[in-house]
C-alpha cells in the first residue's frame, strides 16, 4: 500500500462532507415518496420497483444537489465536528432501535401507523379490500371500519396520509415485524443529522454537535423515534427544505429541490400545509425583489425556483390526500379547508407583489427621506413583540382555561378519555378541559427554561436585525418555526395526555427552538470574546451554554428514557394469527377488541374479518351474531368469534384464549412531564361455534 489514503489532503473538505450529508436524509425521502406513491397507486409498491425507481431517483437527487454545493459555500468545520454529529446521529439511532415500542395493536396513532406500513409491505396496494361474500354478503349488522380505518367505497381505507407508511414499509422486506418497528429509530436518527446541519449553516459547525445533542435528548424526540408515527419524517422534510434553502442563495436551481421537500411534507402529515405557508410567502417575497437592489437582492433569483418546486412536492401530497386519504381529509375539512384559502390569499399576494414591487420600491424611493426615519423605528417594536408572544403565553394559564364542547361521537369519546385520565392523575373531573393552556409550560418541561429564555433572546435578537435589513438568510427559518410554533402553541389540536401529546413539539416547535437557543449561545460567546475575555473563561462560559441546553432536557427523559414499552405485541399476533383456521371467517362481537384486532386480524392474519354491530353495552345482539354465523356456515366457511373475555363468548361454544398481553404503556399525564409508565392488559378469546 502506498499510503495515499492515509493523505488527508485527499479527503473532501470536512465542511462540504457535513454539508452533503446533512441534507442528503431530506432528499433520500424525496426521491423515495413520490416514486412510493406512483407504485402505491398502480398496486405495484413491492421492494423491487421501489428500490429500483425510488432509490434511483434518491441517488439522483443526492448527486445532483452535491454536485451543485461547492466546497467555498460549505460552512467551514474539522474533522472532529463532524465525527461527534455523526457519533451523536448513530449513538440515537442505535439508543432508541434498542427501546423501540412494538404498538401493533390499533389502540391510538402508533397502532394505526404500524398496521398501514405493514399492509403496504404485505400487499402494496390501497385500499384494503374486503370481501361481504365470505359472511354470506352484506348484512347491516357487519362492519368493517374500525379505530384508524374507515369504510370507505366498499373497501377499508387507513385514517393517514401514505408518507410515513411508505418509509416504514421497508424495514418489513428487510427485517420482518422487527424490521418495520425499528425504522422509527433510524429515521430519528436521520432527523438528528438534519437539525445539525441546518445549525452548522446558521451558527457554525463548532454548535452543531451542541444542537445534536441538545435536540437528541429531548423526551418528545425519544418518543417519536421509538414508534411509527409522522413527526421524525415531517421535521427530516422540513428542516432538510431548510437547510437546501440556505445552500442555494449561491445556486439557485438548489431551491427547486428545497421547495420539492417542502411540499413533500404534506405527503406525510396533512399539518404539513401548515408548516409550509411561510415558505410559499417566503417565495413571493423573492419573486417580487427580484428587480429589488440592496443586500438581500442575491437571495431573490430563488424565488421561481423555489414556489415551482413547492407547487409540485405540494401537488404530490394533495394527489395522494384525494386519491387515498379522502376519508381522511373530508373528517379534517374544517381545518383543511381555511389553511387553503389562506394559501390562495398568499398566492394572489404573491402575484400582485411580483407585479406591483417595482412600482413599490420606486414609491419608497421617491420618498427617501421619510423611509429612513419610518425605518429607525420599526426593529425595537418588532423585537418586543417577540418577548411579548411569548410572555402572553407564559401567562396564559391564568387567563383562560380552554374548553370543547362535546359534539361529534369522536369528541363524545375523547371527551370521556380525559375524564378517564383526570381520574387516574387525581385530578378535578372535567371532561371539557383540554389543557391547552399550558402549551408552553410542556416545552419548558421537554427543553428547559434556560433553552426556550435563550431562544426567545435569539429569535428578538434575529428580528431586530431583521428590522435593520440585516440578516436576510434567517428570514425564512424564523417565518417557518415562529409561525408553527405560535400556531402550534396556541391550538395543538390533540389529545392533550403525555407523552402523547408531546409529538405536536417534534416537526418544527422543538427543533426550532433548540437552532435559535444554540444561535444565542454562539452569540453570547461571540460577545464575551468581542469583550476581551480570555479563552478559559470563553470555554468555561461554552459549559454552561451547552449544559443549560442538555442537562434540563435530559432530567425530565431520564423518567422514561430506560424504560421498555409495548412489548411482547408481536408474539402476541403471530400467537393469534397461529390459532385461526385457513378457512376462517372473523366475528369480532365485543367492543374494545372490535376497535383494536380487525386490521390486525385481516391484514397480519390474512382472514376475512368483520364486526358484529354493537347496539347497546359491550357485546353485540346474539341474534345477529347467530344469524351471521349460519351465513359464514352457508358460503362453506368456518365462522370464528373473537371477545376480550370468555364469558362473552359462552352462549357460543367452548372459548380458548388466543392472547394475553401483560406489559407497559405510556404514561398519560396531564399537569406534569411523563416520568413512568402504566400497565397494558390485553386478552382475546376464541370460538369456532
Amino acid at each position: 500500500m502506498d499510503g495515499t489514503w492515509l493523505d488527508h489532503s485527499r479527503w473532501p473538505p470536512a465542511g462540504r462532507v457535513l454539508a452533503a450529508a446533512t441534507i442528503m436524509p431530506a432528499l433520500l425521502l424525496a426521491g423515495w415518496l413520490p416514486a412510493g406513491l406512483v407504485l402505491l397507486l398502480f398496486g405495484a409498491f413491492r421492494p423491487l420497483p421501489v428500490l429500483l425507481l425510488g432509490g434511483a431517483l434518491a441517488v439522483a437527487l443526492c448527486a445532483y444537489a452535491v454536485r451543485l454545493t461547492r466546497a467555498r459555500e460549505a460552512p467551514e468545520a474539522t474533522f472532529w465536528q463532524v465525527t461527534a454529529v455523526a457519533v451523536i446521529a448513530a449513538a440515537s439511532g442505535l439508543f432508541n432501535g434498542l427501546f423501540h415500542s412494538q404498538q401493533l395493536l390499533v389502540r391510538r396513532d402508533p397502532g394505526t401507523y404500524a398496521q398501514y406500513a405493514a399492509w403496504l409491505a404485505r400487499r402494496g396496494s390501497l385500499p384494503i379490500p374486503y370481501d361481504t361474500a365470505a359472511f354470506g354478503g352484506a348484512d347491516p349488522a357487519l362492519r368493517f371500519d374500525s379505530v384508524g380505518f374507515y369504510d370507505y367505497g366498499g373497501a377499508v381505507v387507513p385514517q393517514f396520509m401514505p408518507g410515513a407508511p411508505m418509509l416504514y414499509a421497508p424495514g418489513h422486506w428487510l427485517g420482518g415485524l422487527d424490521g418495520l418497528l425499528v425504522m422509527p429509530a433510524v429515521l430519528g436518527a436521520l432527523a438528528v443529522l438534519t437539525v445539525a446541519g441546518v445549525v452548522a449553516r446558521l451558527a457554525g459547525a463548532r454548535w452543531a454537535p451542541l444542537a445534536a445533542l441538545a435536540f437528541a435528548v429531548a423526551l418528545p424526540i425519544l418518543y417519536t423515534s421509538r414508534t411509527t408515527l409522522s413527526e421524525i419524517p415531517s421535521l427530516i422534510l422540513l428542516f432538510g427544505g431548510l437547510a437546501l434553502a440556505l445552500d442555494a442563495r449561491a445556486r439557485p436551481r438548489v431551491a427547486a429541490l428545497a421547495g420539492l421537500v417542502f411540499g413533500l411534507a404534506l405527503l406525510v402529515r396533512i399539518d404539513g400545509l401548515r408548516d409550509i405557508l411561510p415558505v410559499l410567502a417566503y417565495a413571493g417575497l423573492l419573486i417580487a425583489m427580484r428587480r429589488a437592489g440592496g443586500r438581500a437582492a442575491v437571495y431573490a433569483p430563488m424565488g421561481p425556483w423555489l414556489l415551482g418546486g413547492l407547487v409540485v412536492g405540494a401537488g404530490i401530497g394533495f394527489a395522494a390526500a384525494l386519491l387515498l386519504a379522502r376519508p381522511y381529509l373530508s373528517y379534517l375539512s374544517g381545518s383543511v379547508v381555511p389553511l387553503l384559502y389562506i394559501c390562495a390569499a398568499v398566492l394572489v399576494m404573491a402575484a400582485a407583489g411580483a407585479s406591483l414591487g417595482p412600482r413599490i420600491i420606486a414609491w419608497f424611493a421617491s420618498r427617501a427621506g421619510r423611509a429612513p426615519r419610518l425605518a429607525s423605528r420599526v426593529p425595537g417594536p418588532a423585537a418586543g413583540l417577540v418577548f411579548l408572544v411569548m410572555l402572553g403565553f407564559a401567562a396564559r394559564p391564568w387567563l383562560q382555561t380552554v374548553h370543547r364542547v362535546a359534539v361529534t361521537p369522536e369528541d363524545q369519546l375523547n371527551a370521556g378519555f380525559i375524564e378517564a385520565v383526570q381520574q387516574a392523575n387525581g385530578l378535578p373531573l372535567d371532561r371539557s378541559r383540554l389543557y391547552y393552556e399550558d402549551s408552553l409550560y410542556w416545552v419548558f418541561w421537554y427543553l428547559g427554561v434556560p433553552a426556550v429564555v435563550l431562544a426567545t433572546f435569539a429569535a428578538a435578537l434575529l428580528v431586530h436585525r431583521m428590522a435593520r435589513g440585516r440578516g436576510f438568510a434567517w428570514v425564512l427559518p424564523l417565518a417557518v418555526v415562529g409561525w408553527t410554533t405560535v400556531t402550534t402553541l396556541w391550538l395543538p389540536a390533540i389529545t392533550p395526555d403525555h407523552p402523547f401529546a408531546s409529538r405536536r413539539l417534534v416537526p418544527v416547535v422543538i427543533p426550532g427552538l433548540v437552532v435559535l437557543a444554540v444561535w444565542g449561545g454562539r452569540w453570547a460567546a461571540a460577545r464575551a470574546r468581542w469583550a476581551g475575555y480570555g479563552p478559559r473563561a470563553r470555554a468555561v462560559m461554552s459549559a454552561i451554554i451547552g449544559a443549560l441546553l442538555v442537562v434540563p432536557a435530559a432530567i425530565t427523559s431520564i423518567g422514561t428514557a430506560f424504560t421498555h414499552i409495548e412489548q411482547g405485541e408481536a408474539a402476541q399476533v403471530e400467537r393469534l394469527c397461529a390459532a385461526l383456521p385457513r378457512d376462517a371467517s372473523v366475528l369480532i362481537v365485543e367492543r374494545v377488541t372490535s376497535d383494536r384486532f380487525p386490521q390486525v386480524v385481516r391484514g397480519m392474519c390474512g382472514v376475512p374479518t368483520a364486526s358484529v354491530r354493537v347496539v347497546e353495552g359491550d357485546v353485540a345482539p346474539r341474534a345477529d351474531v347467530e344469524r351471521l354465523i349460519g351465513r359464514v356456515r352457508s358460503t362453506g366457511r368456518r365462522p370464528v368469534l373473537l371477545a376480550a373475555d370468555r364469558r362473552q363468548l359462552a352462549p357460543y361454544g367452548t372459548a380458548e384464549q388466543v392472547v394475553s398481553l401483560r406489559t407497559r404503556q405510556d404514561e398519560r399525564s396531564l399537569v406534569s412531564p411523563p416520568d413512568g409508565t402504566w400497565s397494558l392488559n390485553a386478552t382475546v378469546w376464541m370460538t369456532t361455534p
